[in-house]
């Protein structure tokens, strides 16, 4: 069973450029929501993921992928905080996201992701 973790700024970092979906989990309130704002996800209507057992889910299948994560801005103030991240595919395609997160005792409640991808 995964500990759960208390989610900063050099832990976030830590798990995404490394891929490690299991310490991303962790870092989920039980009851945590993810919205993820896209192409084919407009505003008025988010992909939307609940629970950290799904949100579980989505982060082991972005880490499986072969590509690289970089973190490049992480901004906290006191219950929220926003990073943003750019991906690399081996084939050069890119993705781009920034994402803002609400914390509830460590943990994150609820987070916004807005990505673009080369097409």
């Amino acid at each position: 069973m995964q500990t759960l973790g208390t989610v900063t700024g050099t832990e976030l970092k830590r798990a995404i450029e490394g891929r490690d979906g299991a310490a991303l989990a962790s870092f989920y309130a039980d009851d945590a929501v993810m919205r993820v704002i896209d192409r084919n996800n407009p505003p008025s209507l988010p992909h939307e993921i609940k629970g950290r057992g799904a949100i579980s889910t989505f982060w082991k299948d972005i880490c499986g992928r072969t590509m690289t994560h970089r973190v490049d801005v992480t901004i906290a103030d006191g219950g929220q905080m926003a990073f943003t991240e750019a991906c690399t595919y081996p084939d050069g395609a890119k993705v781009f996201s920034i994402s803002m997160l609400r914390l509830e005792n460590g943990r994150i409640a609820d987070q916004t992701v807005v990505q673009a991808w080369d097409e």
